[in-house]
């Protein structure tokens, strides 16, 4: 018997249970998707699929899954849905959002974090489109224009993921109480030249002392500079304490620290006064007031790592602190800088807006008049050659170029921290 199988109208139980058992002789004409639904919507109408019985359900049901070609499942799912209205597969027209950022930019992404040490959305944020606008280099121009939250969505990819590695953590130093130095805050009215110091100990080899950092950070324009001594004693402490303040553009009218004895003593008391300084140090029960330097602990850690240095490489590490490091710290990473805000209440409260992202060097000439504090032979003009000379990438990595080279003279891998 031939079928044409759009009008199943004439037939009945008795002819589907021959079609079934193969005695007819069947011609199918289906062949699109849609022709097949309407068969299926067709057969389940005439024979009011619903009403009937287990048996003549089952019958029903291997008709059509063997004029269809369907499977059992699937045909079963059709024939329930098609009592509810129309069984035809809904077509999607779904929308497929085009990625604006190729892999080529999650790299420069990866690129730029594994430079500078993976900071903050807003900092990567101001340095990527400063490579673009200030520095025109026009891979970065499509990755420029990337939000400060979207730059912490592509931290999370795979391609990322896979070129950059976890950070660092930091130990707190213990605070000693010490009678020397005045216990008071300093308040540098929005001048600069009042910097908070503290040490940061590289690490120890069994009873052996590593080299220490001696950090500093001026509280205003968070000018940096950072050096590195053999020992804490006087007799090492002293040139490079010298040797600090005169690594600053600016004049140091403020000198603020800890109750660490290789700061509360005499001896830095005469130098200081000498140099007209006043030492202050940290209030009992604030541990706020040297946090502002303790938080930039973490830069040297991230850079230099935990292990153990042999204090004879201190010199050493102190010509690539000069040369290469404070200048990035000062001239190519941005710092953020809290705006106090006051509510109806009266109750303060530090927000760091996105412009106030900015570097140390152009927080400095942000100040009204601010050659007045520079020191002598220090000009607006030398500062801004620095500032100019390379883009942020560029000279992050001769950072790391140098930073690779110090470590292989000491004899480290740098891959083991």
């Amino acid at each position: 018997m031939k079928i044409n199988m759009t009008n199943s109208r004439c037939l009945n139980f008795t002819q589907i249970e021959e079609f079934l058992q193969g005695t007819s002789n069947v011609t199918f004409l289906m062949e699109s998707r849609e022709e097949k639904y309407v068969f299926i919507k067709s057969v389940h109408k005439q024979f009011k699929y619903t009403t009937l019985s287990k048996k003549y359900k089952g019958l029903i049901t291997r008709y059509v899954k063997k004029v269809t070609g369907y499977s059992l499942p699937q045909t079963e799912r059709i024939l329930a849905k098609s009592f509810y209205g129309n069984p035809y597969r809904p077509q999607h027209n779904r929308h497929i959002f085009i990625n604006k950022y190729s892999n080529a930019d999650i790299l420069l992404l990866a690129k730029t974090d594994a430079l500078h040490g993976r900071l903050n959305g807003i900092i990567t944020q101001q340095i990527l489109q400063s490579e673009y606008k200030d520095f025109h280099h026009e891979e970065f121009k499509n990755i420029s224009e990337m939000s400060v939250s979207y730059i912490y969505v592509i931290r999370k990819t795979k391609l990322y993921l896979v070129k950059i590695y976890g950070s660092l953590l930091y130990t707190k130093t213990t605070p000693v109480k010490r009678d020397i130095g005045e216990r008071r805050k300093p308040d540098p009215m929005g001048r600069p030249g009042y910097i908070r110091v503290d040490s940061v100990h590289q690490g120890d080899r069994g009873k052996t002392k590593g080299v220490y950092y001696i950090n500093s950070v001026d509280e205003i324009v968070q000018w940096q500079i950072v050096l590195c001594t053999e020992k804490i004693s006087e007799e090492y402490l002293k040139p490079i304490i010298e040797m600090l303040l005169d690594q600053y553009p600016f004049i140091i009218k403020g000198f603020h620290t800890d109750n660490g004895s290789e700061y509360i003593n005499h001896w830095l008391v005469e130098l200081l006064n000498k140099l007209l300084i006043e030492l202050t140090k940290n209030r009992s029960r604030k541990s706020t007031d040297n946090a502002q330097c303790e938080s930039k602990n973490n830069i040297i850690r991230k850079h230099m790592g935990y292990f153990y240095i042999n204090q004879k490489f201190a010199p050493a590490i102190n010509i690539f602190m000069i040369n290469t490091f404070n200048v990035y710290l000062n001239f190519y990473k941005p710092c953020g800088f809290a705006t106090v805000k006051t509510d109806a209440k009266g109750k303060q409260k530090k927000v760091y807006e996105k412009e106030s992202y900015m570097t140390p060097y152009k927080k400095l000439i942000s100040i009204p008049d601010f050659e007045k504090y520079l020191k002598p032979g220090v000009t607006a003009e030398s500062l801004k050659a620095i500032a100019s000379c390379r883009s942020p990438n560029e000279y992050a990595s001769i950072v790391q170029e140098k930073k690779m080279k110090l470590f292989e003279e000491i004899g480290l891998d740098p891959f083991d921290f």
